[in-house]
């Protein structure tokens, strides 16, 4: 099907909240994505599928034209630079914050500051319009391991509700960012199938605009 659109969704808690935003807008998987292994589902719109990946390859897939369209955090698209990408819309999904964070009353250094982050550029950037060179740390998960073992003297992480880090005698320090997750549409589909792609966004923003008014 030459105009079929490929939609690329993040898996986890964003897809969660995801999954409504689109039934809303006309669009629901044919099969229950929560207990299927598949990668690749159908949909009630014969021209439409949803592809559910790791929240980290949505800009990729989007951006090389894999996908058509795409949902995923602010922070993962940060870090990723935006590219062949168009952001048409905030999802206002999601919503945490990213920030630096160490453990509580923790000294300075007296060196050269160490930072474990999965958010390699976006840390880099950020301590860099601080004035602060620091060495960086790539971690992909438990990043409040990295202060308690000396890893690291601070990382720079999602900061949801905070619980986690204080259960890690870590706090959060300053805000980068406030995040939620985006609709991402690529430079070249827009271009080839910018009619089916506009009406598709129109209805996402009603979507989105009437949980707001809830």
């Amino acid at each position: 099907m030459p105009n079929r659109l490929t939609i690329a969704l993040s898996k986890g808690r964003i897809l969660k909240e995801t999954l409504p935003l689109f039934a809303a807008a006309g669009i629901e998987p044919t099969e229950d994505i929560y207990t299927s292994r598949k990668l690749v589902f159908e949909t009630n719109q014969p021209d439409v599928r949803l592809l559910v990946i790791r929240a980290t390859d949505v800009p990729t897939y989007v951006a090389y034209g894999a996908a058509d369209m795409g949902v995923a955090g602010k922070d993962v698209l940060m870090e990723h630079g935006g590219a062949g990408l168009y952001e048409p819309l905030d999802l206002q999904i999601s919503k945490c914050r990213l920030m630096t964070c160490a453990p509580v009353g923790a000294k300075p250094a007296g060196r050269r500051l160490r930072v474990a982050s999965k958010f390699v550029n976006l840390t880099k950037q950020y301590y860099a319009e601080q004035g602060q060179q620091v060495d960086i740390i790539k971690l992909y998960g438990a990043m409040e391991l990295a202060p308690i073992l000396g890893l690291a003297d601070q990382i720079v992480d999602i900061v949801d509700t905070g619980n986690t880090l204080r259960a890690n005698g870590l706090e959060p320090l300053e805000e980068i960012a406030n995040i939620s997750s985006r609709l991402v549409v690529g430079e070249a589909s827009m271009k080839l199938k910018h009619a089916r792609i506009s009406p598709i966004v129109e209805l996402l923003a009603k979507a989105v605009a009437a949980k707001q008014e809830a």
